[in-house]
């Protein structure tokens, strides 16, 4: 079977009312998969009717098994490993989710396009929850999706937590902060006359921390509330810059999109290190 044929498929079963589960029963294919196929066909009366019958059949099922779980508990009682001393992975994984991921009531989300950093995610998430994620796609852009709402609600305390004492910690754990910033929100301004890196964040309040943490590092920077963006500028900051944090190896920009300059897929270190070479 052809990815077309693939494709119409799932269509013609979604069409004649199949669940989701049903569908995959019938193709024998992953459940991510499919969906990528089906999810913007709407369901009609029939069809939800039919899944909400069934959802209700499973918990009824579930508390003849007594595998009711309590509000904030974990359906499938999954647990996550909890820590009391923050590490450089702890501090790197908890900021990731709060910039390019999702801290949810029912669990914790990350999308990038950038495997690199879906990995890195998933790398440092073993460390804390050892269950394997949702993974979905979105045109090129990855979304990895641990449902677990005891997860959710540590990753919130945890965020509080880290923003709340960041300042006050080592140099090593302000690294793995800022470094989860750019690697998420940054990136590199090099055209004509202009070099500088920028990151953004719709939460100025976080803009001004990571201005706070790099002083740290006696790189001097600019915010625009204007425009919620963080610009570090001058030679000798953006050098202290490339030195001290940078882009994770293998990040590259998206030459595919519609206002790119370089109209390719750049290594963002390689760009970096062609804007201070052009200061010879």
């Amino acid at each position: 079977m052809t990815k077309q044929e693939f494709k119409q498929r799932c269509v013609e079963l979604r069409n004649k009312n199949f669940t989701l589960g049903e569908i995959v029963s019938t193709l024998n294919r992953p459940k991510t998969t499919i969906f990528f196929h089906i999810r913007d066909i709407p369901k009609n009366k029939f069809l939800k009717n039919k899944i909400s019958a069934i959802n209700s059949k499973q918990a009824k099922l579930n508390i003849a098994r007594g595998l009711t779980p309590q509000k904030g508990q974990s359906a499938l009682g999954r647990k996550y490993k909890d820590f009391k001393k923050w590490s450089a992975s702890t501090v790197n994984l908890v900021a990731h989710a709060m910039f390019d991921g999702e801290i949810r009531y029912g669990g914790v989300i990350y999308h990038n396009r950038s495997r690199v950093l879906i990995d890195n995610f998933k790398s440092k998430m073993k460390t804390v929850y050892n269950f394997n994620p949702i993974y979905m796609m979105n045109g090129d852009v990855a979304r990895i999706s641990y449902n677990n709402v005891e997860l959710g609600h540590f990753f919130k305390l945890k965020k509080e937590e880290l923003l709340q004492n960041i300042l006050g910690w080592p140099l090593e754990l302000k690294l793995a902060f800022l470094r989860a910033f750019f690697d998420d929100e940054g990136s590199v301004d090099f055209r004509n006359k202009i070099r500088r890196v920028r990151g953004y964040q719709h939460n100025d309040a976080i803009l001004y921390l990571v201005m706070k943490l790099l002083k740290n590092f006696s790189i001097e920077s600019k915010i625009d509330t204007e425009f919620h963006e963080i610009t570090i500028g001058r030679r000798e900051n953006i050098k202290k810059f490339a030195q001290e944090i940078n882009f994770s190896k293998g990040l590259r920009v998206n030459g595919k999109r519609s206002n790119s300059i370089w109209k390719k897929d750049l290594e963002k270190r390689k760009i970096l290190a062609n804007l201070l070479a052009s200061y010879q």
